[in-house]
């Protein structure tokens, strides 16, 4: 350090290396700051081999009837199943990544999911690939909570909803290009190449994500005693508005699953008859929601969360009755609107359980995992129902079912609030 050559100087040079707010001394990783860019292209690449996996047979769901002879219903298992087994296990393995660590429980995570996916194409029967699809779902589960987790302590709070946006992104970008690629993959070669295919692509997606994402250095190991994990599980289901953002995640993630689940069947009958490489182009809206979850922490600065969640809602029911039109550019119009708002809603509720949680993060996001591919897992089931028995239209009546469940939950969030504040300002 050079020299200072008056008091004045010295005193200015030795301010500037002082901290001056409690800013100044955090070291989580802030953007423009190191490691950041790591840190965000390696859970990038964890959402983008999560959805690429996990919703691998969605788009291909005709092919698979077609091949094993059974209904819509019985091969949206090979979705639902895996969702569901996500659902359940995402809090136990949440638990594990407070003992042993966010990066290491995802490492695990994603590493056996690889490995099952490169099974997945070999699958004699409905019934073995639907519980290949479910190993693969519970393999899965320890990555989602244990990366809002590991976000919420390694990421300045200012930043946690741009940092989880581009998680969510990554989401987007995995089920979308898993959904392209399998769609053309499967019109030359098959369904069973086109999961391959995606096997393939999450062990690359896996390998970068263990170089590149940081080693941990806000984490605190936890208990494992199930005593101490079911007095924290309970704190978090008594608090309401962690409570709210646990049903709005489900609801939303009921259109969403319910919508995506059927749309090939849809496409491939009159008036449509589309190929299965053009039902899989379609699946590019999924950009759309790159860009509205990345976008959630503008949103939220500009409306606040519950205005936010609003604009989600309504451009999600916009695009339900959109998709009802019999001509390719209103249903396409339609899925791009669903897609927004759904990725919008998503990002913002699951940033705010993370912002709400003081302790215990990762069980807080773990809950709210658990519900949202439960929603995902009723979501694709009921859909195909609703789509036996109704067509399309009944799909869309179930999205707006849960889309006015979202507003109704939301509705109550903002009366309670109003509540707390006048109850607050008598009481002073």
């Amino acid at each position: 350090m050079p020299p200072a050559s008056s008091g004045a100087a010295a005193t200015h040079a030795v301010a500037a290396r002082t901290p001056s707010s409690p800013e100044a001394s955090d070291t989580r990783l802030n953007p423009g700051g190191p490691g950041y860019r790591r840190m965000s292209f390696a859970l990038f690449l964890a959402g983008v081999a999560t959805f690429a996996l996990l919703y691998s047979t969605q788009a291909l769901l005709p092919l698979v009837s077609a091949d094993f002879g059974v209904s819509a219903s019985a091969a949206s298992w090979t979705v639902s199943g895996a969702t569901g087994a996500l659902a359940l296990c995402v809090l136990p393995l949440s638990a594990l990544s407070e003992r042993f660590g966010r990066r290491t429980v995802m490492t695990a995570s994603l590493s056996v999911a690889v490995v099952v996916g490169l099974l997945v194409p070999f699958a004699p029967s409905l019934g073995v690939l639907i519980v290949l699809r479910a190993l693969q779902g519970a393999a899965l589960a320890g990555l989602p909570a244990s990366a809002m987790a590991y976000l919420a302590e390694e990421v300045r709070p200012k930043a946690l909803v741009a940092a989880i946006g581009l998680f969510v992104a990554g989401n987007s970008i995995g089920g979308m290009s898993g959904r392209v690629i399998t769609g053309w993959v499967a019109q030359e070669w098959g369904w069973r190449a086109a999961v391959g295919t995606i096997g393939v692509i999450a062990v690359a997606c896996a390998v970068a994500f263990r170089l590149l994402l940081p080693a941990p250095r806000h984490f605190t190991p936890g208990s494992l005693r199930p005593r101490v994990l079911a007095r924290t599980v309970r704190g978090h289901l008594a608090n309401p508005l962690l409570c709210r953002l646990y049903v709005i995640g489900a609801l939303f993630m009921t259109v969403f699953g319910a919508v995506y689940t059927v749309i090939g069947y849809r496409l491939t009958a009159a008036p449509f008859s589309l190929p299965q490489g053009l039902i899989g182009s379609i699946f590019l809206v999924y950009l759309v929601g790159t860009v509205s979850s990345a976008a959630a922490g503008k949103l939220v600065a500009r409306l606040g969360r519950r205005g936010a969640l609003y604009l989600a809602v309504g451009t999600t029911a916009s695009g339900l009755l959109l998709s009802l039109g019999d001509s390719i550019p209103m249903v396409l119009l339609g899925l791009v609107l669903i897609t927004a708002g759904f990725f919008a809603g998503h990002a913002v509720a699951s940033s705010s359980v993370s912002h709400t949680a003081t302790h215990g993060r990762a069980q807080a996001s773990a809950l709210y995992q658990s519900v949202y591919y439960l929603g995902s897992s009723v979501g694709g089931t009921l859909g195909a129902v609703a789509f036996h028995s109704g067509g399309w239209a009944g799909t869309v009546a179930l999205g707006l079912v849960a889309v006015l469940g979202v507003v109704s939950v939301t509705l109550w969030g903002t009366h309670a609030a109003r509540v707390q504040r006048q109850t607050f300002a008598a009481a002073h």
